[in-house]
């Protein structure tokens, strides 16, 4: 008898019944693990339905029409789209060296720019504060500003804008240089050795196809700017009708003891935030760009 008939004996074949009863092993397995996993998606599921359940349609209808509510609406707007589009104007080139090139120092750049995404928010926007206040001789950065340029920044709206931008820069940054990192670079070194420069090969070849990286950077910068709440507090204040927000306003609302506003506020940014989210989902990049 040969070495395939051997090997198709009956004797040979695998036990059916074994193999059925290591499928079933199985089982205890998913259970265990989407037992402790499901227990986090259940918990957020919950917080999200009794938000819901909490405000009625008319309170929420109600809540909007406030002036100060559709003040907060308005600038959360407009920062949070200002701060992603500048995130996005620093996060592309920066993305793009540090995906690129090995230079000098480039180890505690990487690390610098991890340092808005680790550290507390309330530290961040009281470095900003000093940092805008620190007196050089007679002259400190926010008088200089006002005196000479004609343009203040502390407690004012542009104030909004730069404590979102900081935290949403970097996201912005590690986004485009994973970006940049699935992008394979020998078609710029063709386009260099074809005789264009190092910044023709950036704005004719790797820009263009970033595109779809570029999308998800100002999408998740967007995001981040609009859940943005200890740097703004501190740096920009919570000024009603001039630098609230609405994660502000929440804060506002509860220190009145006004819950029902606070949150009708609060569902508003989920929805605005699941917006955002099924964006990146449907360009089919998901928080993984």
């Amino acid at each position: 008898m040969t070495t395939e008939e051997n090997s198709t004996t009956p004797a040979n074949r695998p036990d059916r019944g074994a193999l059925s009863v290591r499928r079933r092993s199985d089982v205890p397995f998913f259970v265990i693990m989407g037992t402790i996993g499901g227990s986090y998606v259940v918990l957020v599921l919950l917080m999200l339905l009794v938000d819901a359940a909490y405000t009625t349609p008319a309170d929420f209808t109600e809540t909007l029409k406030k002036p100060e509510i559709r003040s907060a609406i308005e600038l959360t707007l407009v920062s949070c789209t200002v701060a992603s589009i500048l995130s996005l104007w620093v996060g592309t080139p920066l993305g793009y060296l540090l995906s690129r090139y090995r230079f000098p120092g480039r180890t505690l750049v990487d690390t610098i720019v991890d340092v808005p995404i680790v550290l507390p928010p309330l530290v961040l926007g009281l470095s900003l504060l000093i940092l805008f206040h620190f007196k050089i001789g007679d002259w400190s950065l926010e008088e200089w500003l006002r005196d000479t340029v004609g343009f203040p920044v502390t407690y004012r709206r542009s104030a909004v804008v730069l404590a979102q931008f900081c935290v949403a820069a970097a996201f912005a940054v590690r986004t485009m240089r994973v970006t940049f990192d699935q992008i394979d670079p020998r078609a710029e070194d063709v386009a260099r050795t074809l005789g264009c420069t190092r910044a023709q090969a950036f704005l004719r070849v790797a820009l263009p196809q970033s595109g779809r990286g570029m999308i998800a950077a100002a999408t998740i910068a967007w995001a981040r700017s609009l859940g943005e709440f200890g740097p703004i507090l501190v740096f920009a204040g919570a000024t009603r009708m001039r630098t609230e927000v609405l994660s502000t306003t929440v804060f506002l609302e509860l220190s009145i003891g006004n819950l029902e506003a606070a949150v009708a506020v609060s569902l508003l940014m989920i929805f605005l935030a699941m917006i955002v989210l099924l964006v990146l989902r449907l360009m089919g990049t998901g928080l993984q760009a």
